[in-house]
């Protein structure tokens, strides 16, 4: 059984053993001991200071074998994107050439350079370890951060945003990239993908055209690619699709890879999920739910399976999961009901 639980110090080695195993693309999870030793600074500061309100934070989680010990996969919130380091994205658009008079009517798409998701949340640094990618761990790894969301709205932004991952080959080559590197930059896709990573991106704003891009001037690979996601990240879209994100017109800049939304309140999981008092005991004809504790600094988050009792809003828990869950009777449990079916998954 895997459980949720923030990031420690302790967790070093073994997200730096995640960057490696993650490849070109994984913009959140760069090759850099500084910049990892950072992400978890960043973390276990928020963890051990509950904002009052929505303000810059990292809350990283990693996912733990419970007989092995072993982590074996991280997901993370950033709550407020471009607030310290401007966030870019293109938009997808439209622009109409036409004359009347001439009875010519052309509509050509457009890439837009945009700033439009600063101060929103992103669901980000989701990786599950391949020899973990099976039952429902993909499913827990994914939808617990829901769980945290609906706990601690006031920690979060409205809008909740997801950039997948997009096409690139085996040894990182992008596209997309391919044709902007061509025409206005003298860097290989995994080098802007680098130092993008590690937050050194202001030769985005010195170098990225500052006008829109017509879509039929770039290559017919370029074109091919926008707004599609990388295979690796199809069960994450997939996850994220049926909790009610949607693709917007927004875009990696690097690799053009689809940034998908939602309201908060419009999430499924957020909207559907439940509290319940603990009651430990054993389950009797029990189901298997998303579970959560509502603990703030020693959050915690699994799949398991439990009764409930409707008449006394109780949830009966099993000893052991009580115990992974760090709750006894009494303490709350947040709890969604979780499909069987799973996928493997990896985004920025």
């Amino acid at each position: 059984m895997l459980v949720i639980r923030p990031i420690t110090q302790a967790d070093f080695p073994t997200l730096k053993q995640f960057a490696i195993e993650s490849g070109h693309g994984f913009t959140s999870l760069p090759v850099n001991d500084q910049l990892l030793q950072d992400k978890i600074d960043r973390s276990v500061a928020a963890f051990a200071n509950r904002a009052a309100h929505k303000q810059e934070g990292l809350y990283f989680f990693v996912a733990e074998d419970t007989q092995s010990g072993e982590v074996v996969g991280t997901c993370a919130i950033d709550a407020a994107v471009g607030m310290s380091a401007p966030f870019y994205n293109y938009l997808l658009g439209k622009q109409v050439h036409s004359s009347a008079r001439l009875g010519i009517y052309n509509v050509v798409e457009t890439l837009t350079l945009t700033n439009d998701y600063t101060g929103v949340t992103e669901l980000c640094t989701l990786y599950l370890r391949t020899s973990a990618r099976k039952g429902l761990n993909g499913r827990l790894l994914s939808k617990s951060r829901f769980l945290f969301l609906a706990e601690f709205a006031e920690l979060f932004d409205q809008r909740i945003l997801a950039e997948l991952r997009g096409v690139s080959d085996e040894q990182g080559k992008s596209p997309f990239w391919r044709w902007l590197q061509e025409h206005f930059f003298t860097m290989d896709f995994p080098t802007v993908d680098y130092l993008s990573g590690i937050g050194r991106q202001g030769f985005i704003a010195d170098l990225m055209p500052k006008f829109p891009i017509y879509v039929n001037l770039l290559s017919k690979e370029a074109r091919a690619v926008i707004g599609h996601a990388h295979e690796y990240s199809q069960p994450a879209l997939r996850l994220l699709t049926e909790e009610g994100f949607s693709w917007r017109g927004y875009v990696d800049i690097f690799d053009a890879g689809p940034s998908v939304e939602c309201a908060l309140n419009q999430i499924q999981s957020v909207r559907n999920s439940r509290c319940f008092s603990v009651k430990i005991g054993e389950p009797v004809n029990g189901q298997t739910y998303l579970l959560s504790n509502t603990h703030f600094r020693d959050f915690r988050a699994l799949i398991g399976t439990v009764s409930i009792n409707q008449t006394t809003a109780e949830v009966i828990v099993s000893p052991s999961v009580a115990t992974l869950l760090k709750v006894t009777n009494a303490d709350r449990l947040r709890l969604v009901e979780v499909q069987t079916n799973d996928g493997s998954s990896a985004t920025h």
